[in-house]
């Protein structure tokens, strides 16, 4: 069978980059890597990607490719001399440590210091203290150092020795040989659990693991203006670090409790204000409610339902620092469910007065309509 051109593939065509080139063999490598993929055929894919891949990456064999495609004028190809074993061949093990495990996982430590796990917190939070911020101390478990090893994980007097089987790196490496030449398949060390460690005397305390879970108290400043689903990272009280690393940090998730008055929209508050007819008609000076207090509104003469005021800087303070909320007051007229006789009355008087009636004698009615209605 002849062998489908490379740039097909590779799902490419000749102008493409060599990053363009790298990005298509990442992808179809990780979708066809016999360890990923159990499908009948797909190790022949995998073998016939990484052969394009390991030509077009190449510029030389890339432009010699380019020229004469699968027939080489020397003799063919050979290969490539890629997977041929020999001194200059581009074997499994750099491929896949380069496109799978960021690296080259020989020199990596397992003994280095590395930063401790992330931890998060969901904190409930009254509407009030949401807006203006508070001091709290929370309390949550979390990993700790042992203090009686060290976070050796050894028995005071003793220490970790060398994985003999290892030798230290974590890793047992098996060498296989392959059409495709050696591939080196790397596994984690059984017998130190890849810590490249073993401890023949734990710690009594942490029982070998260097590690001992405790409940901590931390005190938690939280900024005015923190909204609900916002989260605060709280830097260092984490998980504790590995082999000497930096704890990790916490992060607070707030669940802020609904307020039975104010509905809050970001920086905003809205409130809903319930008027009587008489209020809203004649108008009115009323006190209303605000989170930073009662404040003055006059209500005009005529209002509607569904009228906005809007108070300047009677909102919440930005989290970032960026001004004060406004609070907008959505008036609602109240249309009574019980009326005494002479009230009704009077609202049939005002229903059957013509539009062009003086207003002398509107206003006088609607007097005569507050006073009853107030029980004047």
């Amino acid at each position: 069978m002849s062998k489908r051109d490379y740039y097909e593939v590779l799902g490419l065509t000749k102008s493409a980059t060599k990053e363009e080139i790298r990005k298509a063999y990442r992808s179809l490598s990780k979708k066809y890597h016999p360890d990923l993929n159990k499908e009948a055929g797909a190790e022949e894919k995998f073998k016939e990607v990484t052969e394009a891949y390991e030509v077009l990456s190449d510029d030389q064999k890339k432009a010699q490719y380019d020229q004469f495609g699968h027939a080489d004028p020397n003799q063919g190809f050979g290969g490539f001399g890629g997977f041929g074993g020999g001194a200059e061949s581009f074997g499994f093990e750099d491929i896949f440590s380069t496109f799978f495990g960021g690296g080259n996982t020989r020199r990596r430590d397992p003994n280095a210091p590395r930063k401790g796990d992330d931890l998060q917190y969901t904190m409930p939070l009254d509407f009030m203290d949401a807006v203006f911020g508070m001091e709290k101390e929370i309390e949550i478990p979390k990993e700790e150092t042992c203090e009686t090893c060290d976070g050796s994980g050894a028995k005071k007097g003793t220490s970790p020795k060398t994985c003999t089987h290892c030798s230290g790196t974590g890793h047992i490496s098996v060498t296989q040989n392959t059409p495709l030449g050696q591939m080196v398949n790397r596994r984690v060390c059984s017998h130190c659990q890849g810590t490249g460690k073993i401890i023949p005397e734990k710690c009594p305390t942490c029982y070998g693991n260097g590690r001992v879970t405790k409940n901590k108290k931390i005190n938690v400043t939280i900024p005015a203006g923190i909204d609900d689903g916002q989260r605060l990272r709280v830097a260092g009280q984490g998980e504790a670090g590995h082999n000497g690393g930096p704890a990790g940090d916490l992060y607070i998730v707030f669940r802020v409790r609904p307020h039975e008055k104010f509905i809050r929209e970001e920086d905003d508050i809205f409130l809903e204000l319930q008027l009587t007819f008489p209020q809203v008609a004649l108008g009115d000076e009323i006190e209303v409610p605000t989170v930073h207090g009662n404040v003055k509104l006059k209500i005009p003469a005529g209002t509607q339902t569904g009228t906005n005021f809007r108070l300047r800087g009677k909102g919440v303070q930005n989290v970032h620092g960026h001004g004060i909320g406004d609070q907008h007051v959505i008036v609602k007229v109240i249309t009574p469910k019980k009326m005494t006789e002479k009230q009704k009355e009077l609202l049939r008087e005002f229903a059957s007065i013509n539009g062009n009636t003086p207003d002398e004698y509107s206003s006088s009615l609607f007097d005569k309509i507050k006073r009853t209605i107030k029980g004047d």
